[in-house]
């Protein structure tokens, strides 16, 4: 059996931290969860770590401070940010303060994988799904689920395209049109009814997690909000 590769995880919302690190222990990492910044700087001193992982926004330390106090003790232990800033200033001062990479929420738990795996200079199988983190939730669209922490919600096929279309665009307003042209082939009075059951659904599903809202914008579309 291969070495477990040993990782930071810094993160203070405690949901978000369950599902990322559960996610990354099924892929042989070894996980140790920090609740904040001054935790992950003594946890550093104290094991031999590959990686950190470190959300930017957290109590005592932030991310960035984290980073330049690691530095100080080390320059060349990979660091990722995970962030939901989207400000190229942001991403500049990241880097400035001694990251590698950057990521921006919601992210592909692939795609965090993949970069773990680059820093570290190793390969990495990606397995043939498509997960999505939306706020304290997985998203699987192959599987059409989605899960927080223990709990697995089952989705339709149209509820799970919807929600992919949405989540693609976080933040951003979906025209109704496009929704109703690319899922349900037209935009017209009986659809658009259609359209605004499953968007009820969706938000039932997700309301385990107080932050995610997915609200309408009169005369234009809808915007998930996270």
């Amino acid at each position: 059996m291969s070495k477990k590769i040993k990782i930071i995880l810094a993160e203070d919302e405690p949901a978000l931290a369950q599902i990322i690190k559960e996610s990354l222990e099924t892929r042989n990492f070894e996980v140790i969860h920090c609740k904040d910044g001054e935790e992950a700087i003594e946890v550093f001193k104290n094991e031999k770590i590959e990686l950190l992982v470190l959300d930017v926004m957290m109590p005592k330390k932030d991310g960035f401070s984290v980073a330049k106090d690691i530095r100080k003790l080390d320059n060349k232990t990979p660091i990722i940010f995970l962030t939901a800033k989207s400000q190229t200033q942001d991403v500049v001062d990241g880097f400035n303060f001694g990251g590698n990479d950057y990521l921006k929420k919601p992210f592909s738990m692939e795609e965090l994988i993949v970069r773990i795996h680059s820093l570290l200079g190793r390969k990495t199988a990606i397995k043939n799904e498509d997960s999505i983190v939306i706020g304290n939730y997985i998203f699987n669209l192959t599987k059409q689920t989605l899960q927080y922490l223990d709990t697995t919600i089952s989705l339709t096929h149209r509820e799970a395209i919807l929600l992919n279309l949405i989540s693609e665009n976080k933040n951003k307003i979906v025209e109704r049109s496009l929704i109703l042209n690319k899922i349900w082939g037209e935009d017209d009075f009986f659809n658009g009814r259609s359209m605004d059951v499953f968007i009820t659904k969706l938000r039932k599903k997700l309301s385990l997690d107080s932050n995610i809202q997915i609200i309408n914008v009169r005369g234009q579309g809808c915007k998930l909000i996270c």
